[in-house]
């Protein structure tokens, strides 16, 4: 099954200076028909003006991933941690037992950033911060994994999460196919970060997404235009 979800059919909330729009229930915005997929909690869509941001506020027991697609977002936490993740790379949080901490834009424009959410395999973990740098060039033409809890994703790479879930990306160029196998009791969402593309045959255009669950494969092809897709996969 593949429901396709186009961008302006998404919740959101417009700020001011955060315009964001929430794939899944998140905050005022309530669908019971999305509350997540799988172990996957919240996906938003986030635009954060310059010199604005999350103040500190606390979380715990969940996996935060944050994918930047343009410019970059700064975190401080109470862990001590503190770094500058800027577009195309990637910073991963595990709350665990319980963090503060915040995410600004300290850049001249806006920063755009997709925020994932995936509920953690075990509750009451310790703390983590990282973040790490993921060149494009790396993911072309096949989906590189960002970030995993999965046997092997660490080793090859990617930040480390406390979920059997992994957050993907790949680039493809115009009229590339790329397939990505769906093993039993998986589930896939996927979001068009860039470009245009059909997933199964199913058209995608710019930040709609596709729900994919009790498929043996998700097929995608690119449009005219390079694509960029990510892709979390998790427990269905």
């Amino acid at each position: 099954m593949i429901d396709i979800r186009p961008f302006d059919s998404l919740g959101g909330a417009d700020l001011g200076w955060l315009k964001a729009r929430h794939h899944f229930s998140f905050g005022r915005y309530q669908d019971p028909a999305r509350m997540g997929w799988g172990k996957l909690r919240v996906w938003n869509d986030d635009e954060i003006a310059p010199g604005k941001g999350f103040d500190p506020h606390p979380h715990r027991d969940m996996e935060i991933i944050t994918y930047v697609r343009e410019g970059a977002i700064t975190h401080r936490d109470s862990m001590g941690n503190e770094g500058r993740t800027a577009a195309g790379d990637v910073q991963i949080m595990s709350a665990g037992t319980g963090v503060v901490h915040s995410e600004y834009n300290l850049e001249p424009g806006v920063t755009k950033l997709f925020q994932i959410w995936i509920i953690p395999d075990v509750q009451g973990a310790k703390p983590n911060w990282g973040a790490k740098e993921f060149p494009k060039a790396g993911r072309e033409a096949r989906f590189e994994v960002l970030a995993g809890g999965r046997p092997g994703d660490a080793e090859a790479g990617a930040l480390p999460i406390n979920a059997n879930a992994a957050v993907m990306a790949a680039t493809l160029a115009p009229g590339q196919e790329l397939r990505h196998t769906l093993a039993p009791g998986r589930a896939a969402y996927l979001v068009q970060a860039r470009g245009s593309a059909t997933v199964n045959g199913h058209a995608l255009g710019l930040r709609d997404a596709a729900a994919v669950v009790e498929e043996d494969a998700i097929i995608l092809r690119a449009g005219d235009d390079e694509a960029e897709v990510v892709l979390v996969e998790v427990a269905a």
